[in-house]
């Protein structure tokens, strides 16, 4: 579409595009394994998808899927049979959320982009130069920071939290 033909139109596209963005669903794996791998941590034997399901409040074969990454990357380890299910097997202190977003294939970090890659719209050009240089220098920052958070950090201000709570409950 043509600016021009946008502009022509936008009265009748306007609620058109905030509801698109608003309903834009979001990649929520990264946060769906951690919270699995922290349950996981505090477990001594194997954990079943169904019980990972259940702690995600998702489906056993979305649990599969997205733990078969991890199993790729060395993460975990999966045991078939009565007593088997997933295992963490690498030390919580080397596994770092840059890797787990990497092990699950380095989704889009940002649900905004630019409207039109290849514009040919003057204007269009000019917003997409600055929205992509902005993103790439966020993108930047946020993958650093993921690479120096660990799983063991995470488990730490679980524990944390997990006994202040006690704590409060203990006192009332």
């Amino acid at each position: 579409m043509t600016c021009q033909a946008f502009i022509a139109t936008s009265h009748l596209t306007r609620d058109l595009f905030r509801n698109i963005i608003c309903f834009m669903k979001r990649d929520s794996r990264l946060s769906s394994v951690l919270h699995a791998l922290l349950h996981m941590a505090e477990q001594d034997g194997p954990v079943t998808s169904e019980t990972l399901a259940l702690c995600l409040g998702t489906n056993p074969v979305v649990v599969r899927r997205t733990m078969g990454y991890l199993r790729q990357a060395g993460i975990v380890t999966s045991e078939r049979g009565h007593s088997g299910g997933w295992r963490i097997h690498a030390d919580l202190g080397s596994v770092t959320l840059r890797q787990l977003h990497e092990a699950l294939g380095e989704p889009a970090t940002f649900a905004i982009g630019n409207r039109n890659e290849t514009p040919e719209c003057l204007v269009e050009q000019t917003v997409n130069a600055a929205l992509e240089g902005t993103f790439a220098e966020a993108e930047a920052l946020l993958l650093t920071r993921f690479s120096e958070i660990t799983l063991a950090d995470l488990a730490s201000d679980f524990a944390r939290r997990h006994a202040a709570l006690r704590h409060s409950r203990n006192q009332s």
